[in-house]
């Protein structure tokens, strides 16, 4: 994120902001559609992970469309940024498949008791119907992130497939990975391939689901073309990724504002920004945000503990230390905080959600995309 002008996006920017750096977000989809291009595969943007439709016009000139988890997120892709609708859950309820079935490309099944139940909507519905399946094969190294994780919920195994009828299914779907370079996906395509091949050459399309990091420097770009290549020329199927992380990696950023240092043998800074609320991935995956202009705990002369405002004692941040001392009104950026920020914040106490910003490096322009008040605060609760 050295492309981003940090300094300058913490003067002008308000807080608490997620900023999104436009010409960052173009370097990415540069490399999604040189893929593209290359292989003849099909990506598509996965809502779950990114959905701030304000970037949809720039993001739907290189993408093929939306992958969706629910029916308000196939309602947002075909509303705000058009081409394919591809919709999965682990489960959908009768008004799911009835509200699903109008707006969606495909729609991928969990199992074949669902498949089944809701065979009379779909059966002439034009819609291309797929399964999810399990290749039982784990990359991850966090249960929670792990499809393939033992008694996973998601994707059917194999043995499942035994004496059941593929009639108008058109393709299957695997979804494995998290965050991962190319070299987990090879492993477990071969896997699904040992498993799963033998019904490819009834199948119209395979989708190779998410989770790949492409435009992550080490990315192993042609590695990619050669086993999207390998499965298009092999079984004559049209290729699909949906990758979300991929699309805004490095592209986002959280400001946030020094509140209050509060004595401890460890100084605990509290942010107007909160885990929890803005950040809940360090709190479940867990995980840790680069800060500009700080680093881990020990290496500068000034550590802190930065915390959020809320009254939950663990709405911890994280241990960080400064080559100066930490002061109200300081400034504060998070790197990297464009995927799975925004899509899971909360308005737990109240907490005032962040302001949702452009900057555009070519003019300089911050631009408040969206800014939230009270009236969205109490207009969640009834």
């Amino acid at each position: 994120m050295t492309d981003i002008d940090i300094p300058k996006i913490l003067e002008l920017a308000p807080s608490p902001a997620y900023v999104i750096d436009l010409g960052r977000l173009r370097h990415n989809l540069a490399i999604l559609d040189q893929v593209q291009q290359r292989s003849g595969a099909k990506i598509l943007m996965a809502l779950k992970a990114f959905a701030m439709w304000k970037t949809f016009p720039l993001i739907s000139q290189t993408l093929q469309g939306v992958c969706a988890s629910s029916p308000w997120e196939a309602h947002l892709g075909r509303e705000t940024f058009g081409g394919e609708v591809h919709s999965f859950a682990a489960a959908f309820k009768m008004t799911d498949i009835e509200e699903l079935l109008g707006i969606s490309d495909h729609l991928v099944f969990n199992s074949f008791a669902q498949l089944e139940r809701f065979r009379p909507l779909w059966r002439d519905s034009g819609v291309s119907v797929g399964l999810r399946v399990n290749p039982e094969h784990s990359e991850g190294q966090t249960e929670i992130y792990d499809p393939c994780a033992q008694n996973s919920r998601l994707g059917i195994r194999r043995n499942d497939f035994d004496g059941k009828s593929l009639d108008g299914v058109d393709g299957l779907h695997f979804h494995t990975l998290c965050e991962h370079l190319f070299e987990p996906l090879e492993r477990t395509a071969k896997a699904f391939e040992e498993k799963f091949g033998e019904f490819l050459p009834q199948m119209k399309w395979l989708n190779l689901g998410g989770g790949h990091h492409i435009t992550r420097q080490g990315y192993d770009v042609d590695g990619l073309v050669e086993l999207i290549h390998y499965f298009r020329d092999k079984y004559d199927l049209t290729v699909y990724l949906e990758p979300g992380e991929a699309v805004v990696i490095g592209s986002g950023i959280l400001v946030g504002e020094v509140l209050d240092i509060v004595p401890n043998p460890i100084p605990s800074a509290i942010l107007d920004v909160s885990a929890t609320c803005h950040m809940p991935d360090i709190l479940e995956m867990p995980y840790r945000p680069e800060i500009f202009g700080g680093d881990d705990f020990g290496v500068y002369p000034h550590g802190y503990r930065l915390g959020g405002p809320s009254c939950l004692a663990g709405d911890v941040i994280g241990d960080w230390s400064f080559a100066k001392p930490l002061s109200p009104g300081q400034r504060l950026a998070f790197l990297d905080m464009a995927h799975y920020t925004m899509v899971k914040t909360t308005t737990f106490n109240g907490i005032q959600h962040p302001h949702l910003c452009t900057w555009e490096p070519e003019t300089g322009q911050l631009e408040v995309v969206r800014s939230f008040g009270y009236e969205d605060f109490k207009g969640r609760l009834s």
